[in-house]
């Protein structure tokens, strides 16, 4: 009785796993915005950004952000290319832009006990040029670190 006893503790000791999966583990890709001088900005204007799924439909990630100077969007894991509406907005003047961002997608597994996930490669990026002058890749790795900038977005001169 005793013998079983130590194995069933000795089974239980060993079943348990000792994997800690990361607390933050989402994965989302960091914008900053940037004056014609490369000083961080804060924008004036209302910035509202949605997505295009090929279906037709869009999803708003980021709705009337006002004085923002940064902000973190997530990124899809099922599809080559996201597609970014990005709309500025003050009291007289709409603009809408299209953002076209070009990635490889990898899975991530730690642990069967961790959720699944997926890092990300950015390969191209590419914009329309109504109200934003120009968005630069300053990180192409998009990976569980939220603290590094992706993306700097360059406004167009204030209107």
């Amino acid at each position: 009785m005793r013998r079983l006893l130590y194995l069933l503790v000795a089974a239980g000791v060993t079943a348990c796993t000792q994997i800690d999966c990361p607390v933050n583990n989402l994965v989302t890709t960091q914008y900053v915005v940037w004056d014609g001088d490369q000083t961080e900005l804060t924008l004036t204007d209302t910035l509202t950004i949605t997505t295009l799924k090929a279906d037709g439909r869009d999803t708003t990630l980021l709705n009337r952000g006002i004085g923002i100077s940064s902000f973190s969007l997530p990124i899809s894991y099922n599809h080559p290319e996201d597609v970014l509406v990005m709309r500025l907005a003050n009291d007289s003047v709409v603009t809408v832009d299209t953002v076209w961002i070009k990635k490889e997608d990898t899975p991530h597994f730690e642990s069967v006990d961790c959720n699944a996930s997926f890092f990300h490669e950015i390969t191209s990026l590419r914009c329309t040029t109504r109200g934003i002058d120009s968005i630069v890749i300053n990180n192409p790795t998009v990976n569980y670190d939220n603290t590094t900038v992706h993306f700097i977005l360059f406004p167009k001169a204030v209107r």
